[in-house]
C-alpha cells in the first residue's frame, strides 16, 4: 500500500517561493503518474501540475505555468513541487496523488488517481 505524506507548506508573502515535498512509502514512485492538486476554501479540488508515468508528458494548469515546477529524488522516493512568484490566489491545501496504472499522457483527472496524501496548507499573504 502506497502512503503519501506532504510537507513544506506555510505562510509566505506574495512573490515568494515554497517547495513542497511528497514523500512516498510502501511503493516506488518510479514509473508512476504523479499529480499535485490544490483545494482553496469553498472551491473544488483542482489539478495544478501532473506528470505521466513515462515522464514524457507534463500538464500545467494555466494559472501556474511558468511559476511551478516538479522534480523528484528517486533515492528518497520523494517528489517536489517548486512554487515561485506566489500569489494570494495560490492559497490552498496542496495534495499529491499517484496513479497505479501506467500512462503516457499527463492528466490531472482526479478520478484517475488512486492514492492521496492528506495535504499541506499554503497561505500566500502579506
Amino acid at each position: 500500500q502506497l502512503q503519501l505524506v506532504e510537507s513544506g507548506g506555510g505562510l509566505v508573502q506574495p512573490g515568494g517561493s515554497l517547495r513542497l515535498s511528497c514523500a512516498a512509502s510502501g511503493l516506488s514512485l518510479d514509473g508512476r503518474a504523479i499529480g499535485w492538486f490544490r483545494q482553496a476554501p469553498g472551491k473544488e479540488r483542482e489539478g495544478v501540475l501532473c506528470i505521466s508515468s513515462s515522464r514524457s508528458s507534463t500538464y500545467y494548469a494555466d494559472s501556474v505555468k511558468g511559476r511551478f515546477t516538479i522534480s523528484r529524488d528517486n533515492a528518497k522516493n520523494t517528489v517536489y513541487l517548486q512554487m515561485d512568484s506566489l500569489k494570494p490566489e495560490d492559497t490552498a491545501v496542496y495534495y499529491c496523488a499517484v496513479r497505479r496504472t501506467y500512462t503516457y499522457t499527463a492528466s490531472c483527472d482526479r478520478s484517475g488517481m488512486d492514492y492521496w496524501g492528506k495535504g499541506t496548507l499554503v497561505t500566500v499573504s502579506s
